[in-house]
């Protein structure tokens, strides 16, 4: 089997039954949390945006979930400290919010499990109803939210949510997640959440609100201890997690970068400035390297043909080091003031150990890598009374195709199957289902099927074959080369579907007797 790509081809090199290792096939694409953008070529996403390779870390993941395995989690987004935690057997967690507009379908199962999984690896798990944000920007009623809430609640504890080790919250019912907006909410403006979300001057102030609380609930698993925590997602979510991000950093009281001079460097002039100090260090090993040396060799280096953005990037370090003149140049780890207070510095100052310079607003230290001087700070701000946050992390799975081709929606009830469908409707869905099948038997026996363009193979691969690798791919396998005609995959995979619907809802009534236990309202008294 390999993972489903939607132009049809199989990578060089690769034969039917084995993984892919990329997102198959981004045209141009605005990831919008509240639109309906597909995505076409999530290779796109990892230029873009930034995303990165799920497969590359796939390796050190410890009883990697079969979406994992399956290449239907294709990315993620700074996933390495929560793959470090659950290794060492340190603290980590997981959070995905649900929004209750409409009945929880196949494709939310998606993230369900992911959430599971990750409680099931020795994770916090958090599973949140995101009512405040279906009533402001869908503009549900909240008898329409409360009886949503009921039944995605009900889903994942059927699915095999533990609710005794997690926890399961309504936005508006947690105060502190509340609380936590309000002071997120002081470090964003109207002016980026235009540029990020397409907010205009008709966006109303309860939709701009539901935002910072999406950024809070992202939060929320830290406000006791800060850890590493993975946010389950599709990849139109993915801005809301990189503001998280931002954020994080935003409202902590320090931040550490490298350094290697007196003088604040962006990103990019960094860069360049230590590839001049790694180049006149290995030529004049006995030799002090000093700021205007490192000058001298960029305009030495300067390559014609550079872009505008380039070049000015070049021009400023080179302003920056001709400034700094002789100030010898060495590397160092910065610790930036940005919400400490008094206090907190000093305490920071007294913390770092070792050969150090200590400005009005930052602390240069020369013993500590960059870890160690992040874990330092976080110590401190704790201590002082800051949040201490970690940057959240994300893993992003595919969109399912509806089946009947194109984007499985909600609004569609023939694209999708829910999860309270009766396991009769259950059924005949899938046998109406479209396929990547030929024309005719015939040309299916002869040329194989397409199970790259089959809505039919992504429900075996993303939930019919459950843990069995070895399922998935021999359908794959079979359909690819023409052993497989639809009539009877289809049929098989009715009938597992029916049997997946029978067994989730029993699970689910039993449930349902036992609501009344867990600490949630799902009767809510707003009007």
């Amino acid at each position: 089997m390999t993972r489903e790509r939607s132009d049809g081809e199989t990578p060089d090199g690769e034969t039917a039954g084995e993984l892919a290792t990329d997102g198959g096939t981004v045209d141009d694409v605005a990831l919008d949390p509240w639109g309906s953008s597909t995505v076409s070529d999530y290779r796109k996403l990892f230029e873009q945006f930034g995303i990165e390779q799920f497969d590359e870390i796939l390796d050190s993941v410890p009883d990697a979930h079969y979406l994992m395995r399956r290449g239907v989690i294709f990315g993620h987004r700074d996933y390495r400290p929560v793959v470090d935690a659950m290794v060492n057997d340190e603290p980590f967690a997981a959070l995905s919010g649900f929004m209750p507009t409409g009945d929880p379908h196949i494709g939310h199962k998606l993230v369900f499990d992911e959430i599971i999984w990750h409680q099931q690896q020795g994770g916090d798990a958090y599973g949140l109803i995101a009512d405040l944000e279906a009533h402001s920007a869908r503009g549900l009623s909240w008898d329409e939210i409360d009886e949503h809430a009921r039944n995605y609640i009900l889903s994942l504890l059927a699915l095999g949510f533990d609710p005794e080790e997690g926890e399961l919250y309504r936005q508006s019912t947690n105060r502190e997640v509340q609380d936590l907006a309000f002071e997120l909410g002081i470090e964003a403006n109207f002016s980026e959440f235009a540029a990020i979300y397409d907010f205009d001057g008709e966006t109303d102030v309860s939709h701009m609100q539901s935002v910072v609380t999406q950024m809070a609930d992202i939060l929320y698993p830290q406000l006791d201890e800060p850890k590493p925590t993975v946010i389950p997602v599709g990849p139109d979510q993915d801005p809301h997690v990189r503001l998280a991000r931002d954020l994080a950093a935003r409202v902590s009281f320090f931040g550490v970068t490298e350094a290697y001079a007196s003088f604040e460097a962006d990103p990019a002039e960094r860069e360049l400035i230590g590839e001049a100090y790694d180049t006149l260090s290995e030529r004049h090993p006995e030799e002090t390297i000093r700021c205007s040396d490192a000058a001298t060799h960029l305009e030495n280096e300067r390559e014609p043909g550079a872009t505008d953005v380039e070049a000015t990037t070049l021009d400023t370090a080179i302003t920056l080091l001709k400034e700094a003149g002789k100030e010898p140049l060495r590397p160092r780890t910065r610790i930036v003031v940005r919400n400490a207070t008094d206090e907190a510095f000093e305490a920071l100052i007294e913390a770092v150990e070792g050969e150090k310079r200590v400005y009005d607003a930052h602390i240069d230290t020369f013993d500590l890598t960059k870890t160690e001087a992040e874990q330092i700070a976080r110590e401190v701000e704790i201590e002082n009374g800051g949040y201490g946050f970690l940057p959240p992390s994300s893993i992003y799975h595919r969109f399912m195709t509806g089946l009947t081709g194109g984007k499985m929606s909600s609004s569609i009830p023939a694209s999708h199957i829910s999860l309270l469908d009766d396991p009769d409707t259950g059924y005949d869905k899938v046998k109406s289902a479209t396929t990547g099948g030929r024309e005719t038997a015939e040309k299916q026996r002869e040329l194989g099927g397409e199970p790259d363009e089959c809505p039919v193979y992504e429900l075996y691969a993303y939930l019919l074959a459950h843990d069995d690798d070895e399922l998935a791919k021999q359908v794959y396998d079979e359909c690819a080369n023409g052993e497989r005609l639809c009539g009877d995959c289809k049929e098989q995979a009715a009938r597992l579907m029916e049997q997946f619907l029978e067994n989730h809802q029993e699970k689910r009534d039993e449930w349902a007797d036992k609501l009344d236990e867990l600490d949630i309202e799902f009767d809510s008294d707003r009007r």
